[in-house]
């Protein structure tokens, strides 16, 4: 059978086991048509980059998915009249990931606190710019190009 990776964004008022409840629906309708789900993973309640029916966030999940194109074509079907879900989208995929998806590994690394060397560039805090700037050409003061002295 083909392989799927299904990812859903559901409504940021639902709780965390409304999601789980909508999980395992859609999980049961795969099973019924003769798939199955290889994998589940919860990533969250994130941030979305621009509004969707009025939603800043959205809980995301996925799916990774070993069913007939019937049975993807029946839980997508169903999401589009889930006033709960506001986005999914279904890619066929040659083989499963295996381990945590980059989602997951990335909030484990943030968890951790681990952000690279992005804050260990040196240099104080413009970034490294100072010191190689060289001497400031004197200003001017007036249209005629003298240039200001100081008196002692």
């Amino acid at each position: 059978m083909p392989l799927y990776e299904h990812v859903y964004l559901a409504r940021q008022d639902l709780s965390t086991q409304q999601v789980e409840e909508l999980t395992a629906q859609l999980t049961g309708i795969l099973e019924a048509n003769g798939g199955k789900v290889v994998k589940n993973e919860y990533w969250g309640l994130k941030s979305l980059s621009y509004r969707i029916n009025k939603n800043r966030k959205s809980h995301l999940t996925l799916l990774n998915v070993d069913a007939p194109a019937a049975a993807l074509s029946e839980v997508e079907r169903q999401e589009r009249l889930n006033e709960d879900v506001l986005r999914y989208l279904t890619i066929r995929v040659e083989e499963h990931e295996e381990g945590p998806s980059a989602m997951m590994r990335k909030s484990d690394r943030d968890d951790r606190g681990d952000r690279g060397d992005r804050f260990d560039r040196g240099g104080g805090d413009r970034g490294g710019r100072g010191g190689d700037r060289g001497e400031r050409r004197p200003r001017r003061d007036d249209e005629a190009g003298e240039t200001a002295s100081v008196e002692e």
